[in-house]
C-alpha cells in the first residue's frame, strides 16, 4: 500500500464519520417532528384521526435510523483502526524488504527472509480484513436507505391526511415537509458515504 492510497483511505473513513454524524442529527430531527405531529394531531382530534398512526411510524423510522447509524459508526471506527493496522504492517514489510535486499549473501539472510514472509502474511491479513469490513459497511449503508425511502412514502401519506385537518392543515403539512426533507438529506449523505468508499479497491 503506498502513502497516497493510505491517505485516501483515511480521508474516506473520516468523511464517512462526518456524514454519519449529520445523518444522526437528521434522524433526531425526524423524531422531534414525530413528537410535534403527535401533539398537533391530538389537539386536532377527529380532524387528524388518520394522521395519528402516521406519527408512530415516523417515530419508529427515526429510532430505526438512529440505531443503524450507531452501528455503522462503530463499524467506521473499526475501519479506521484497520486502516491504521494495514498502514503499519505495510510499512513494516517495506522496511524488512529493504533490509532483506541489502542482506543478500549475508550469513543471516535466511532469518530475514522468514521475517519478511511473516510480515507479508500479516500485511495481507490486514488488507483482507479491511476489504471485508468495507463490504460490510456498504451493506449497512444500504440498510439505512430503507427507512429513508419509507420516510418519503410516509411524508406523501402525511400530506394527504393533513389536507383533511382543517385549521391544522399547515402545521401537519410542515411536519410532512420536514420528514420528506430529512429523508432526502439522509439519502444524500449515505450516497456521499458510498462515494467516499469508492476510493477503496476491493478487487486486489
Amino acid at each position: 500500500m503506498n502513502r497516497d492510497k493510505t491517505k485516501s483511505q483515511f480521508v474516506a473513513v473520516a468523511s464517512i464519520a462526518a456524514e454519519l454524524s449529520a445523518v444522526m442529527e437528521v434522524a433526531k430531527e425526524i423524531s422531534l417532528a414525530a413528537a410535534n405531529a403527535k401533539a398537533i394531531a391530538f389537539r386536532a382530534g377527529e380532524k387528524a384521526k388518520g394522521f395519528q398512526p402516521i406519527t408512530d411510524f415516523i417515530n419508529e423510522l427515526a429510532k430505526e435510523t438512529i440505531e443503524l447509524v450507531r452501528a455503522i459508526n462503530e463499524h467506521a471506527l473499526l475501519l479506521y483502526q484497520l486502516t491504521v493496522n494495514e498502514y503499519r504492517m505495510t510499512d513494516t514489510y517495506t522496511k524488512i524488504e529493504l533490509v532483506a535486499t541489502k542482506a543478500q549473501g549475508a550469513a543471516y539472510e535466511d532469518s530475514i527472509e522468514q521475517s519478511l514472509l511473516e510480515a507479508g502474511q500479516r500485511m495481507n491479513e490486514c488488507r483482507r480484513s479491511f476489504k471485508s469490513s468495507v463490504t460490510q459497511l456498504l451493506d449497512q449503508l444500504e440498510e439505512v436507505m430503507h427507512p429513508a425511502r419509507a420516510a418519503r412514502v410516509i411524508a406523501a401519506n402525511s400530506r394527504i391526511e393533513a389536507s383533511q385537518a382543517g385549521e391544522y392543515l399547515q402545521s401537519l403539512q410542515a411536519v410532512a415537509e420536514s420528514v420528506d426533507n430529512a429523508a432526502q438529506v439522509i439519502h444524500d449523505n449515505v450516497q456521499r458515504c458510498r462515494s467516499a468508499l469508492s476510493v477503496v479497491d476491493l478487487t486486489e
